[in-house]
């Protein structure tokens, strides 16, 4: 309200303005199902073959719906939370549950959130740098052979993809990406069809191809050790292919204001995760059916597919295009946090707050902010820079997952929905969603244990900045 009245005494248009005083939202079902696809859909389907593999024909599907179904209700219940008891909007997930948690649990979400959405920004410079590089390499395949390794190294094109971020990170907030969010949801499809067309001209291909009900045997490659940490990573994998919680609210609140609102993001939430888990069954398993139990841990890089080369070189170009705007997706909610914490501190300083327009060719006038240019600057750089230091993709997945799952996807929802709707303590309800809650919570934990495992095989002929693809 205090938003309102401060756009009438400025002489504002009220009709350009929401009820909270701010810009008006022009968010739509297509738009909001198109940032959700963008952001589910990202690396996290590049390692299910992989996960497939690892698990069998039995539990690979069925942990894929089990995932999708969980993911699909927790959001619902999270959509529900939007706004609070007394109609205000939440901007960020920490607001969501300060609203109807508070406490000691906001720093805990804040600190679950943003070292999440860190990570996963981290993970898609890693991925977009293998990509680049399988495009050169396919080249080099087709000219020279598959004997030779062309191997180069990921640095220059984590680098390069990193001064991309730089320039796009400076697109003020979430409600300007839909354009890139919208070719990001067209180039998710296009490399995703892809790699289904190469699966399937594989298996037509015929040959023999090792698979198993319950996934790779254990053997003389495979201790039994070995398969049990491997299976929880593929179940972090997994789960790393479903997070989009931690962006979710901020989704929400690109939406048009009106009585359908909340409708809108329950409609675009079951859509998404709809042709999300589609797509995931068909990468997951005709990529398996494909490779069998030597499934590499990215398809589109692995070269498991060399030919035609010049598919493989589109998809993986898809795959960079799609996490150039994926990116953007999941670090908006970081770079909003920090601004609005600093204009909150220091909102009188005009290096954080002043914002000086200019006339662009074709963009017109674009707002320029002296801390946003270097705040934002310092970060993606910070992303680099891990990057180039820990490019362990399928472990670096599979953490992530474990980080996001339990608490952003699945905790929260279910502990904000019990105090907005009042659910009795020891209720039928109650019980079972904090049985669900549990469940989820040793998953996580055993997904945590195992991708942590990885990692530290993958430290024992670690070298840093010398990452090879």
């Amino acid at each position: 309200m205090r938003g309102m009245d401060f756009a009438i005494e400025e002489g504002n248009d009220f009709s350009k303005f929401d009820d909270d005083g701010r810009a008006k939202r022009n968010g739509t079902l297509m738009t909001a199902t198109a940032h959700i696809i963008t952001a589910v859909i990202g690396s996290g389907v590049l390692s299910l073959a992989w996960a497939i593999a690892q698990l069998g024909w039995v539990a690979g599907p069925i942990a894929l719906v089990a995932f999708s179904v969980i993911t699909w209700f927790t959001s619902i219940l999270l959509a529900d939370c939007y706004r609070s008891i007394d109609g205000k909007r939440n901007y960020s997930y920490r607001e969501v549950v300060e609203s109807y948690l508070g406490g000691m649990k906001v720093k805990l979400c804040a600190i679950a959130q943003y070292s999440t959405l860190i990570g996963i920004t981290v993970g898609y410079s890693i991925t977009t740098s293998i990509s680049m590089v399988a495009i050169k390499r396919s080249n080099c395949f087709h000219k020279r052979g598959h004997q030779d390794g062309c191997h180069m190294s990921n640095n220059p094109f984590i680098l390069t993809f990193g001064l991309v971020q730089i320039v796009l990170s400076q697109i003020p907030n979430f409600h300007e990406l839909s354009i890139l969010s919208l070719i990001a949801a067209v180039m998710s499809f296009a490399y995703s069809t892809i790699g289904l067309g190469l699966s399937i001209a594989k298996i037509a291909e015929g040959g023999h191809v090792e698979t198993s009900l319950t996934g790779i045997p254990i053997g003389n490659d495979l201790s039994s050790m070995d398969k049990m940490w491997n299976t929880f990573s593929a179940l972090g994998n997994i789960a790393f292919a479903y997070a989009f919680s931690t962006v979710l609210v901020e989704i929400q609140d690109t939406l048009k204001y009106g009585p359908q609102e909340k409708q809108v993001m329950k409609k675009a939430t079951s859509i998404a995760i709809s042709i999300s888990t589609a797509f995931y069954m068909l990468c997951g398993i005709l990529g398996y059916a494909a490779f069998g139990n030597k499934a590499p841990g990215n398809f589109l890089t692995g070269f498991g597919f060399y030919d035609p080369f010049w598919l493989v070189d589109l998809a993986n170009l898809c795959i960079v295009i799609h996490l150039v705007g994926a990116y953007q997706v999941f670090g908006q909610p970081v770079f909003g946090f920090v601004e609005s914490l600093s204009k909150e501190k220091w909102g009188a300083n005009k290096f954080i707050s002043g914002e000086y327009p200019f006339n662009l060719p074709f963009l017109g006038t674009v707002n320029f902010n002296l801390f946003r240019l270097v705040w934002r600057t310092c970060y993606v750089i910070f992303t680099t820079v891990v990057a180039m230091l820990f490019p362990f993709f399928n472990d670096f997945v599979g953490i992530l997952g474990a980080a996001s799952f339990w608490p952003l996807t699945v905790y929260f929802p279910i502990e904000m929905y019990i105090a907005k709707s009042k659910i009795p303590k020891f209720s039928f309800t109650w019980i079972w969603m904090q049985i669900l809650s549990g469940i989820c919570l040793i998953i996580s934990l055993l997904v945590a244990v195992g991708s942590i495992q990885g990692l530290i095989k993958s430290f024992e002929t670690f070298k840093p900045f010398q990452s090879m693809s």
